[in-house]
């Protein structure tokens, strides 16, 4: 959940310095406009940005983690990559390159938030791994911080990367492992310079694999933070599962259906769920809940019904487990991707809407269903 907040909804945020991490990333330090602007946040958590857009709506929301430490008020530091088009013909990222092309020091930007439910769990004293790629480091550098600041847990930072002209905020991590006992950083470059071997910028070459973290960690219970691309988190998921780490014990940032990081296709942050029941004619259900206390939830155009099952993460992930392929970018109530025809019953948003869906309509990816419910996927 996200820590109690006074206010929500979008609030100016003067850019106060402007720093190149690296050839790609560049961090925007933040400090609120105007009184009351400073909202604390958690490690992990995000910030969401409005930017003008030619589109039908005028903006675009984006989101960026914050890369600092939670124990300062009174400042926030995004770090973000530029995207640029991977094709030619294809459009660059429209928020990343509007911060690093016309973004200056002196500006403001409207920002929401934080959000997020990936953070670090302060009140637990296990072992902590941080396994990152590429610009998913962000967050995981604000909860190194937190351990090194706030906490004697033994911590191990691992980041891969291709090299040392694309590592942002290496130096800093490195210092934060210096700084108590109990911190270890270990980097590893995809395709290391040779000034990077001579720098000894890194201490492994090639990608993260189960020898490297068996040769790392050694025996214990730990909780693993994961962020990065949908390649790599697909392959370190599945590297940390087969060293027999418990599902939960793994908490993650993927902007990508949870189903595609088992084979078996579990959802990874929610409680096991029943097999989908073969499609079958639509009943016409009423909305309100079987004398047994289930819940069955409807999705209309695929006929088919299931049971919810207590612990689901929401009826996003309830979908995907059951089949289904809703369309969603954010996860987070953020950008109304979702947004999904409710036919019949109620929900409640455990994350509240950045912005109200509408009357007959429900983003999936923050709700659950408070009785039966028809859905119009």
């Amino acid at each position: 959940m996200n820590p109690p907040s006074a206010a929500r909804g979008f609030r100016p945020l003067k850019v106060i310095d402007k720093v190149r991490e690296s050839s790609t990333i560049t961090s925007f330090h933040l400090a609120p406009a105007e009184p009351g602007g400073w909202r604390a946040f958690e490690p992990g958590q995000f910030l969401v940005f409005r930017f003008p857009a030619d589109n039908e709506r005028g903006h675009v929301l984006r989101t960026y983690s914050v890369s600092c430490a939670p124990g300062h008020p009174g400042r926030y530091r995004i770090s973000v990559k530029r995207e640029a088009a991977p094709h030619p013909g294809l459009p660059d990222g429209l928020g990343s390159c509007h911060l690093h092309d016309t973004v200056a020091v002196g500006d403001t930007l409207m920002a929401d938030g934080p959000r997020g439910d990936f953070h670090l769990d302060r009140t637990s004293a296990r072992p902590v791994v941080l396994l990152s790629g590429g610009v998913g480091l962000t967050p995981m550098v604000s909860m190194l911080h937190a351990l090194a600041e706030q906490s004697d847990r033994r911590a191990v930072f691992i980041h891969a990367c291709d090299n040392g002209e694309v590592h942002a905020l290496g130096d800093e991590v490195r210092a934060l492992a210096a700084s108590r006992p109990g911190i270890d950083a270990h980097f590893v470059y995809r395709f290391p310079t040779e000034a990077d071997r001579a720098a000894k910028r890194h201490q492994a070459e090639g990608v993260v694999t189960r020898e490297l973290l068996q040769r790392l960690l050694p025996l214990d219970d730990y909780e693993f933070y994961l962020c990065g691309p949908p390649p790599f988190m697909q392959a370190v998921f599945r590297l940390v599962r087969s060293l027999g780490v418990p599902k939960e014990r793994i908490a993650y940032e993927f902007f990508g259906p949870a189903t595609v990081l088992e084979p078996d296709g579990a959802v990874a942050r929610a409680a096991p769920v029943p097999a989908a029941a073969a499609p079958a004619p639509l009943a016409a259900p009423a909305a309100g809940t079987a004398a047994d206390g289930a819940i069955t939830v409807t999705f209309r155009q695929s006929g088919r019904s299931a049971r919810w099952a207590d612990g689901t993460e929401s009826l996003l992930s309830f979908a995907e487990s059951h089949g289904l392929a809703p369309a969603f970018s954010c996860r987070a109530g953020v950008c109304g991707t979702c947004k999904t025809g409710l036919v019949d019953g109620t929900v409640r948003y455990f994350e509240e809407p950045l912005d109200d869906p509408g009357p007959g309509q429900v983003l999936l990816c923050c709700a659950r269903p408070q009785g039966d419910l028809v859905l119009d996927l």
